[in-house]
């Protein structure tokens, strides 16, 4: 019998039941494909991460991630919640963690501040695809049940990935960004034609300053009808921005808040920070706060 030392955190957020809710097992060596998959379906939550030790001389650990159905290869608001738990487990002090994931060894930052934590997330590689074509683009607006009109003409419809990609779609309004009327079905099916899973609504109808999109994010393939902070969409997102010219930026660095969450009561910000290199992102970096709602141990 193991026990499972289990933590349930929101993440980008420091009030509870806000943000966004991430399992984590920070003791999970040993455990199994299935054991870790059957520890997320109860859990429940969008993400659940497995921390391991490290497997390697060239890094510090192992984390892994599993939706309610299936493993994904990274993720930003489950990544924030495992080095926040860790950080408390092992009373770190401020330090940098590099951890392999499945896109590859990434350096995480835990920062210490009175007694608390912040995290800052290196993502993986920034990828832009093409633009959608006129069919995939209005099947797309359908099952998001928005029209041409309420697009944001400087935004272009096009995949963004850190390593988990989202489809990026601008619209103009916040209350039509609160008032989606979505098909799920549809998008699901759709994922398995455009091959992502993910889609990203945001929009730059913001009434504070110090908050530059609110967004929402779907991924019913992966049984995740909507996210409620999602920071890999929200990293992305400034890659995104960068590359297509849609900002301004100074000294080589770009960097907003992302607020999301707002329809379902569930509010997060994510600070979002992209080094640019020749008018391009190089290297694309989420930070945030993260509260604990409960520890336990799970026998297994």
């Amino acid at each position: 019998m193991k026990k499972l030392i289990t933590y349930q955190i929101d993440s980008f957020t420091k009030e509870k039941f806000k943000g966004n809710p991430a399992g984590v097992v920070v003791n999970a060596d040993g455990l199994s494909d299935n054991e870790m998959q059957l520890v997320a379906r109860e859990l429940n939550n969008s993400e659940t991460a497995f921390l391991f030790s490290s497997d390697s001389d060239d890094c510090d650990g192992v984390i892994r991630y599993f939706t309610p159905k299936t493993e994904v290869p990274t993720c930003g608001h489950a990544t924030i919640a495992a080095m926040y738990a860790k950080a408390l487990e092992e009373n770190l002090d401020s330090c940098v963690l590099r951890m392999r994931t499945k896109i590859g060894i990434l350096p995480f930052e835990i920062i210490k501040k009175d007694e608390d934590y912040q995290v800052i997330m290196t993502q993986g590689k920034f990828e832009l695809s093409p633009t959608f074509d006129s069919e995939t683009t209005q099947k797309l607006l359908t099952a998001l049940g928005l029209e041409k009109s309420d697009l944001d003409n400087k935004c272009p419809i096009q995949i963004a990935s850190t390593g988990h990609s989202k489809v990026m779609i601008g619209i103009k309004s916040r209350e039509k960004l609160n008032d989606l009327t979505l098909n799920l079905s549809d998008l699901a099916s759709l994922s398995k034609t455009i091959n992502c899973n993910g889609y990203f609504v945001f929009t730059f109808d913001s009434d504070k300053k110090d908050i530059l999109t609110y967004g929402r994010m779907f991924a019913p393939a992966i049984g995740i009808s909507e996210d409620p902070v999602t920071g890999n969409a929200n990293g992305p997102l400034g890659g995104y921005l960068i590359q297509n010219k849609i900002v301004d930026y100074k000294e080589n660095v770009f960097e907003f808040n992302g607020r999301q969450g707002e329809q379902i009561d569930k509010l997060g910000v994510v600070n979002v920070r992209v080094k640019i290199e020749n008018d391009l992102p190089k290297v694309i970096q989420i930070k945030g706060d993260a509260v604990v709602i409960f520890k336990t141990e799970i026998e297994i």
